[in-house]
């Protein structure tokens, strides 16, 4: 007879608890959230159900809701009023993300912690992560420079952490310079380290009203490719990154799993808003538990080794935890 007998381990709930290799806790758990500008009052999503834009006063109150469901931070994007070809909005500091971001650290600043998303997207005409040059194409290098104008209005605005998505080469070094020299040593960068081109990132285009016509292959990474992904990552690290991100999280768990191998600092993985979606489109229908099918998701991200998790769901699984 067969001695061997792993079942024995999974008899009850309480023996799987007991022997469980990965768990999931809130303090892992990042919200991301929209603010938007000239709103008196919350915006659905449609395409993401239960996500709304959020206005200054609906975001400060959700943060609190952050801090009290024991989270480890909040992501927030600006949605202008108004955009223009190089996104001047984005570190004037009266733009709606750099207000939002003194509301947000005002109030909770010492319980939560505080990031911005660094891009400009959302601010931008074109809809491009970058500035364009005269035929069109995204210019790296002026880019660059606005990057630094940017981290430097979201230093002033109190972010305690910085997330460059853009994915232009030499972004971490660009802004951890201008930051030391004007003073913001302490500002930590989350890199986007290997954040690649997907068709799940429509939701968050409706989320962010974006204007963008086509699409970002050239400067995200091609989802064909695994070695270059790891290039980016030691690119990032010694230019000074303090966190990496891969995005989005569940198609690439397999880069999540090299990441933590490889990395000498914290990695972070977003659950981004088409995955989001699929899961409650496919709940609302009755097709699957989207509990179940949320907290399971999570657990694979936690599982592949990433320490921090990005996603919509963070609210609505924090008391399961």
């Amino acid at each position: 007879m067969n001695a061997q007998r792993p079942r024995r381990l999974r008899q009850s709930g309480a023996v799987r608890r007991l022997v469980a290799e990965t768990r999931l806790h809130p303090a892992e758990l990042v919200l991301p959230v929209f603010v938007r500008e000239g709103i008196d009052a919350p915006q659905p999503i449609a395409a993401m159900p239960g996500v709304v834009q959020h206005t200054l006063d609906s975001l400060v109150a959700e943060a609190h809701r952050c801090v009290d469901a024991g989270l480890g931070g909040i992501m927030v994007f600006g949605v202008p009023a108004t955009k223009d070809a190089t996104g001047s909005g984005a570190d004037s500091d009266d733009g709606i993300l750099n207000v939002a971001l003194r509301r947000v650290v005002d109030a909770v600043g010492d319980d939560l912690v505080v990031m911005a998303d660094l891009c400009l997207d959302e601010f931008t005409d074109h809809g491009h992560c970058g500035v364009l040059d005269a035929d069109g194409r995204v210019d790296n290098d002026a880019t660059l420079v606005r990057y630094a104008d940017m981290a430097l209005a979201q230093a002033r605005a109190g972010a305690h952490v910085l997330g460059l998505s853009g994915m232009m080469d030499g972004q971490v070094a660009a802004v951890r310079e201008a930051l030391d020299a004007a003073g913001f040593t302490d500002t930590i960068l989350l890199a986007y380290a290997a954040k690649y081109t997907s068709a799940l990132y429509g939701p968050f285009r409706e989320a962010v009203q974006s204007s963008l016509v086509g699409d970002r292959a050239t400067y995200q990474q091609d989802p064909a490719n695994t070695t270059e992904a790891l290039r980016e990552i030691e690119l990032d690290l010694a230019e000074g990154a303090d966190i990496i991100m891969v995005k989005p999280a569940q198609p690439h768990l397999d880069i999540v799993a090299l990441a933590a191998q490889t990395s000498t600092v914290p990695v972070a993985a977003y659950q981004i808003s088409g995955e989001y979606a699929q899961i409650k489109a496919a709940a609302e229908r009755g097709w699957i538990d989207g509990d179940r099918a949320v907290l399971e998701s999570l657990l694979h991200i936690r599982r592949a080794g990433a320490q921090i998790i990005l996603t919509y769901s963070a609210l609505d699984v924090a008391p399961h935890l």
